[in-house]
């Protein structure tokens, strides 16, 4: 690791892997000096099993109970199972991601609910965590907050963790994110060497400044997280980038072939970036689709899918999102 990236990790990584390593009241009143708002987002499709507890969890403890949150808002993407009832029944304010700012329409995938949901939300303090999540959360609210309301400087906060990772029925205690390490890692490591002391750069627990978020592009699918860590690196600089230490994050995983779409639209978001700006006019531009193999018993079948980089753009650039916050 290169000395300023390791200078960056020890001073601006944190720890607050259970309640027991933050304290609320003291958030509070972090939060009450800088007369600031909170909203945390829960993008969800088809999130059904999980999002109640979630939510049920939330809205007790950080709206409540201490009233770290202002507003618990549910992005859901077109789900077609009791998302959203369950969602809204437990407490959150449920937003159908088709509906805000109709006029530019709608596009699948998790970071087009995340971009809208700065549309959707009113917090100058924005809290994003995956609807999927199995095991206790309860601390990661008050631990993305933290490092925002300590200090002005930071912009945005990553959440790490250990991902334990279940093989027929056998839970190991590590090995999960297997697309942030054999694609993501090695990749950010070779062009944005800077961003080398993210332990989870694709893990879908952070917090932000609007006025930061609002400034950078979000991509619509499985690229998002690392395209906001590498725009939010020209925006911020890397002393405006933090993360905590969340403990363990338990959530369900994916197939290999699901995996390798995912991956897929992660390099071309990294690929996307790597070319900005540049002026080589040979540069090849990221292909936009992934060939993957399965077997029918006589051959190998092919298949492709389009992962070519898809996104919106920053919102201050959105006139109706300009004209509403006026």
């Amino acid at each position: 690791m290169r000395p300023d990236t390791r200078a960056w990790f020890e001073h601006r990584t944190s720890s607050a892997t259970s309640l027991a390593g933050v304290d609320p009241v003291a958030l509070l009143a972090a939060k009450r000096r800088g007369g600031h708002r909170v909203s945390v987002v829960l993008p969800a499709r088809n999130e059904s099993a999980t999002v109640g507890g979630l939510v049920t969890d939330l809205v007790s403890r950080w709206v409540e109970q201490v009233p770290l949150v202002d507003e618990v808002v549910v992005m859901d993407s077109d789900s077609t199972d009791d998302t959203a009832a369950i969602a809204r029944a437990a407490g959150a304010r449920v937003v159908a991601t088709a509906d805000v700012l109709p006029a530019l329409g709608t596009r699948p995938g998790k970071g087009e609910a995340l971009w809208k949901s700065l549309a959707a939300t009113t917090g100058d303090l924005v809290v994003f965590m995956d609807s999927d999540l199995l095991n206790d959360v309860s601390h990661y609210v008050p631990g993305l907050l933290g490092p925002l309301l300590a200090d002005p400087r930071i912009d945005y906060v990553k959440g790490c963790y250990t991902r334990p990772l279940s093989v027929d029925g056998e839970v190991r205690a590590a090995g999960g994110g297997r697309v942030t390490e054999l694609t993501a890692r090695p990749l950010l490591n070779a062009l944005w060497p800077e961003l080398a002391g993210f332990v989870q750069p694709l893990g879908g627990e952070y917090a932000g400044r609007r006025s930061a978020l609002e400034q950078v592009p979000f991509v619509s699918g499985y690229g998002v997280e690392v395209g906001l860590l590498v725009d939010l690196l020209q925006v911020s600089g890397l002393p405006g980038l933090a993360q905590v230490d969340l403990g363990t994050r338990v959530h369900s995983h994916q197939t290999d072939e699901a995996l390798g779409a995912m991956a897929g639209q992660i390099v071309s978001t990294v690929l996307a970036r790597a070319s900005r700006g540049s002026s080589d006019r040979h540069r090849s531009a990221p292909g936009g689709l992934l060939t993957q193999f399965g077997h029918d018993g006589t051959g190998f079948v092919p298949t492709s899918i389009p992962v070519a980089v898809d996104q919106r753009p920053p919102m201050v650039t959105v006139r109706d999102y300009v004209q509403r916050a006026a």
